[in-house]
């Protein structure tokens, strides 16, 4: 700051009574205005000379001023008398909130103020400042005061003024803050009105799925009673003990049992479909021998006579057995081994059962060497009624919902179903369901941040057998609440949920001592190059499958611990 306090003297004053006090500061006023400043900051330069000339009287010493023009600023010093006493006044306080700069040196008993001057504006030389300072008179008190109070009306006017223009603003803020208050209110009128029309929307929706499934059910239930009984009469007419028939008349009669069969499948499929979109597939677990249900399934569905395919089973020792719904695994497999031989003119179809000692689930893995699966209908198969387009089908009748349905079977056990396969190159369906050892979990609480209740379901069959307590949350704040009362294992985060996001709920989870420690797997659909630091691994929600998911907690887990 020493540099900025030097520049060229334009005048120099002794003060050493009231009048010098005036005289110094009608020249403070005429030097600020000289030099360019703005008729506040002159104002401003001269009530500090005012309250330092004061000051100083008030000590009983008196001062020589000085005014100088720096580079860009304009600057002022008043060197004391040795006698006075220099110290942080009330006077040097407030003149230093007028200036930019004020200092006080003890030792040469000087005070320095310092005004800087606005950019870019033209100035006089330092010469002709000096000469028109060197022309003003001493100022009077009488003078003093008249300039003064010319000075306050002034300023009187520009308060009254800018009162002035405040209301004006005030007005303007508070029409315009009526003007918002309207629309908001009319627009949360419309999201009012949009939200009762999507709850009876919903409801008509719920209504129509109501009536489909009950209609389904009833239909199917309904037909079963009669479709039976014709096959059983094509049976009779065409087993032992019954009246010879033509050739032709037994063609006809089988046709008629292969077309009862056939929509008695459907029927059947219908009905399951119905009660797996209505939630009501509960698992009802128990042992199960695998090598015993391979076996059956083999007898049951191997190829008869006039035919070039074979079926094999193989289920390894350490998945003999499985605490599994016997009847959910065996329509899974007759599923699966049916259509490996719908679609398989020559060669195998194979079952192999096998430990997946990694992810602790059993596969099931049905081969096959048919016609394939075009790769961009893989999962189209999976959808309700469709069928793979192309000739065959004309021969190999089937109503499309087979996969569906065993799809929906294995994610109520907590297991997934999965296809791979290649046109002309035969199809590999993969089946993993969890295997329990002694029913003990591999983890004792996870919980599940998630707004979407579908996928938190899915992940929640995924974890069955894995975790011995799920909790879960619809959004942040509800994930906070429960954690603090009952801190997880591990938690698995959506990044996209309402009131409280993924990523505040991570930073909250990283501010709060108690939940700090436990590891965060983000499992998310966002995409981003940014995601919360503070998150130990982060996975797709698409494809996800049960194996990828119990790998990323057994990782989260080990690097936790480490």
């Amino acid at each position: 700051m020493t540099g900025e306090m030097t520049g060229d003297e334009l005048i120099r004053i002794r003060v050493l009574n009231d009048q010098d006090v005036f005289a110094m500061r009608k020249l403070g006023r005429e030097a600020a205005e000289a030099v360019g400043l703005d008729a506040q900051d002159q104002i401003r330069v001269a009530t500090a000379l005012s309250e330092i000339g004061r000051e100083v009287l008030s000590e009983g010493a008196g001062a020589s001023a000085a005014f100088l023009l720096g580079h860009d600023s304009l600057i002022v010093t008043l060197d004391l008398s040795a006698t006075a006493d220099l110290r942080p006044t009330d006077g040097v306080t407030l003149a230093g909130r007028l200036v930019d700069v004020i200092e006080l040196d003890p030792v040469t008993g000087r005070i320095t103020m310092l005004k800087r001057l606005p950019a870019g504006r033209p100035r006089p030389s330092a010469e002709e400042i000096r000469a028109r300072l060197t022309k003003l008179t001493p100022a009077t008190a009488l003078d003093e005061l008249r300039q003064q109070n010319r000075e306050l009306a002034a300023t009187l006017e520009e308060v009254l003024q800018l009162n002035t223009e405040l209301q004006e603003t005030n007005q303007g803020v508070l029409a315009l803050y009526n003007q918002l208050s309207e629309e908001l209110e009319e627009t949360n009128r419309g999201v009012v009105a949009l939200y009762a029309e999507l709850d009876g929307k919903s409801a008509q929706l719920r209504e129509a799925s109501d009536a489909k499934n009950r209609f389904w059910a009833t239909v199917s239930h309904e037909l079963r009673t009669p479709l039976n009984s014709i096959i059983g009469l094509v049976r009779l007419l065409v087993g032992p003990g019954g009246d010879p028939l033509a050739e032709e008349q037994l063609h006809q009669i089988q046709l008629i049992g292969s077309s009862a069969e056939t929509l008695l499948s459907l029927v059947s499929e219908l009905l399951d479909m119905a009660k797996a979109e209505a939630g009501r597939l509960a698992p009802q677990p128990a042992v199960v021998d695998l090598v015993a249900l391979a076996e059956r399934m083999r007898m049951t569905l191997r190829p008869t006579g006039g035919t070039d395919v074979t079926l094999s089973v193989k289920v390894s020792e350490q998945a003999a057995e499985l605490f599994v719904d016997e009847v959910m695994l065996t329509r899974i497999l007759r599923n699966l081994l049916s259509n490996g031989l719908k679609f398989t003119e020559e060669g195998e179809v194979r079952l192999d059962v096998d430990l997946d000692a990694g992810t602790h689930e059993v596969v099931f893995t049905v081969t096959d060497t048919g016609i394939g699966v075009p790769e961009e209908h893989l999962e189209r198969v999976f959808e309700e009624f469709f069928q793979v387009p192309g000739p065959i089908q004309v021969r190999t009748k089937g109503t499309g919902l087979g996969l569906p349905y065993a799809r929906r079977l294995a994610q109520a056990m907590g297991g997934s179903l999965q296809l791979s396969s290649a046109s002309g190159a035969g199809t590999t369906a993969v089946l993993r369901l969890p295997h329990r050892y002694d029913g003990a979990p591999v983890i004792g609480r996870v919980l599940i941040a998630d707004d979407d209740e579908e996928f938190r379901h899915t992940i929640r069959q995924m974890l069955t057998g894995f975790a011995a307590h799920i909790d879960e949350a619809p959004d942040g704040l509800v994930a906070l609440e429960a954690m603090t009362a009952n801190p997880p294992d591990v938690a698995l985060v959506d990044l996209l949920m309402p009131r409280l996001d993924g990523a505040a709920l991570i930073q909250r989870m990283a501010d709060d001592q108690r939940l700090r420690e436990v590891p965060v797997l983000v499992v998310t659909v966002a995409t981003s190059s940014h995601y919360p630091r503070e998150a130990s691994t982060v996975i797709s929600k698409h494809g996800l499958r049960r194996e990828t998911l119990l790998e990323a907690v057994r990782n989260v887990l080990e690097h936790h611990d480490e």
